[in-house]
């Protein structure tokens, strides 16, 4: 294991060496806590590399880090970064961090509707549960805004209508893969499992309103890297490509989540996406 971790940041930092290479030739460390300063005021409307709180030099890394070089590396505008950034705080449950960055992305121009959606995206993978609390958090930004509360309903779908189209999204991106998985489940659980995911993932969430089908598959490949799911990584790196997303924007996004969900996880996922998208 020990080596096994050993190899994963090795090869981070030789990845991120290069690709930082590519995009930024001659950067000193004075660029990059300019670049820092930059960007962290345009995000915060503050002062990074202040020296000041109770763990001064913490903070200096990360903000070099983050807002230094990860927000220079790859092809996502600020917008997109914050909204994966929200998805990944939503998802490890880093409430007082999501609050920051909920108030980051609508500082950067993501509207309430697309933020609020893009946490609505998270629900099938994460569940209901923390998906209210990121909910709540959110509010409290809005309010703290003086945004008007409940936000205007981005639902397309009725009773009537969400299976077919939900099946109409997730079947060019997927087929019919999860009915194929499951097809030997007992008792009619065959038959609901793959119900449920049509319904709920698709029908419920990806007819959605505020954010375009591409966005939310990138933002939910960047869900299922957080959680290290592996298996499906798989599934919705084929699933991006087919939305627009291609390896760029992929491993792109992946960079984005890699100093909130750390290397491993990052790692892997961009090994994956690598090995289906070369």
């Amino acid at each position: 294991m020990k080596h096994t971790l050993l190899f994963f940041v090795a090869a981070a930092c030789g990845f991120l060496f290069q690709t930082q290479a590519e995009t930024s030739t001659n950067t000193t460390d004075m660029n990059r806590m300019e670049i820092c300063q930059e960007n962290y005021a345009r995000l915060f409307g503050g002062e990074a590399l202040d020296g000041k709180g109770n763990d001064p030099e913490l903070m200096n890394i990360l903000q070099k880090f983050i807002f230094g070089e990860v927000f220079e590396t790859g092809n996502l505008d600020a917008r997109t970064r914050e909204m994966i950034t929200c998805v990944t705080l939503a998802t490890m449950q880093t409430l007082p961090q999501l609050k920051a960055h909920a108030a980051a992305a609508l500082n950067v121009g993501v509207t309430p509707i697309e933020l609020r959606e893009a946490i609505y995206q998270c629900a099938p993978f994460i569940g209901f549960p923390k998906t209210l609390n990121a909910v709540s958090t959110l509010n409290e930004v809005f309010a703290q805004r003086g945004i008007p509360l409940p936000l205007e309903t981005q639902s397309t779908t009725g009773e009537e209508d969400r299976y077919a189209r939900g099946a109409t999204l997730q079947e060019p991106l997927y087929g019919d893969e999860i009915a194929q998985t499951f097809k030997d489940l007992p008792d009619g659980m065959d038959k609901a499992l793959p119900r449920f995911l049509t319904e709920v993932c698709f029908g419920d969430f990806y007819t959605r309103g505020g954010l375009d089908v591409k966005t939310r598959e990138l933002l939910s490949l960047c869900v299922l890297a957080t959680l290290g799911a592996e298996s499906q990584i798989s599934s919705h790196c084929e699933g991006n490509l087919k939305a627009g997303n291609d390896r760029t924007t992929q491993i792109a996004a992946m960079i984005q989540c890699l100093p909130y969900i750390g290397f491993p996880y990052a790692l892997n996922a961009i090994r994956i996406i690598d090995s289906h998208t070369r």
